[in-house]
């Protein structure tokens, strides 16, 4: 399985109650609309120092249905909106090796 994991930072003038409350009431009713998304977990993140603000998982079944999902209407509204609501987005592609659990 394909796994992307975007590192967000928030916009300059949001706090990180207005940050947590985009992505987890507004955003995240979008993201789950995505076309074969197989898992999606939202990290907000606590320690005020940290270079980002939230980290997002997305599993799919391949790059390929990723890259298909983001180019529906629907993914393109994703996008939009986090482009609209961070400073910063750093998109990793990893190869997951889960040790435990």
């Amino acid at each position: 399985m394909f796994k992307a994991i975007i590192l967000l930072t928030r916009k300059d003038g949001m706090s990180r109650s207005q940050f947590r409350n985009w992505m987890l009431v507004a955003h995240s009713p979008l993201a789950r609309q995505l076309p074969g998304l197989r898992k999606l977990v939202f990290n907000v993140v606590e320690n005020e120092d940290a270079p980002y603000d939230g980290v997002s998982e997305l599993w799919f079944d391949s790059r390929e249905a990723f890259d298909a999902a983001y180019a529906t209407e629907i993914g393109k509204s994703v996008a939009a909106d986090s482009l609209a609501n961070v400073k910063a987005r750093i998109r990793l592609f990893v190869d997951e090796q889960p040790q435990v659990g």
